[in-house]
């Protein structure tokens, strides 16, 4: 039944995503936590507060407007004091020109008694690094910035 339960809050907590409801994401990650994407392209990079995880979401909506996620399935293990949750996905989202994104991978979950301590993120980095390189072209600077890192 926890691991049920678990499910389902991943399953809302995409959705959330989804709608665009960003804001009701973070209050599920621990005050310290690890929060990882990988690559070299302005989403990359590893944060570990609550600042620099929200700011991370806000970029995330302004780079890649209308995310939608598809989830492909959830697989959850452990208990309550430390529970680890993979979630595979398909995504596509708005580029600039009017033409649709997308990427798959994985977000990998480490939850204590229900927040967040952990998410890594996995996903087709070099797909992602070329849509930023294009939005940079085409005039967008955030496209082009550092990642936002606390590490």
């Amino acid at each position: 039944m926890y691991h049920f339960i678990v499910g389902r809050k991943l399953r809302r907590a995409f959705g959330d995503i989804n709608a665009g409801a960003y804001e009701r994401v973070l209050p599920q990650f621990a005050a310290t936590h690890r929060h990882v994407m990988h690559g070299h392209h302005p989403l990359a990079g590893e944060r570990h507060t609550m600042n620099s995880t929200a700011q991370w979401y806000a970029r995330l909506a302004r780079l890649l407007p209308g995310l939608k996620f598809d989830i492909d399935a959830i697989a959850v293990t452990g208990w309550p004091w430390r529970t680890v949750a993979t979630v595979t996905w398909k995504d596509r989202f708005a580029l600039p020109d009017g033409s649709t994104g997308s990427n798959q991978g994985v977000h990998e979950f480490e939850l204590r008694w229900g927040r967040v301590h952990k998410l890594e993120i996995h996903c087709d980095t070099a797909k992602l690094e070329n849509y930023c390189r294009s939005m940079a072209a085409s005039g967008i600077a955030e496209a082009a910035a550092a990642p936002i890192s606390d590490a």
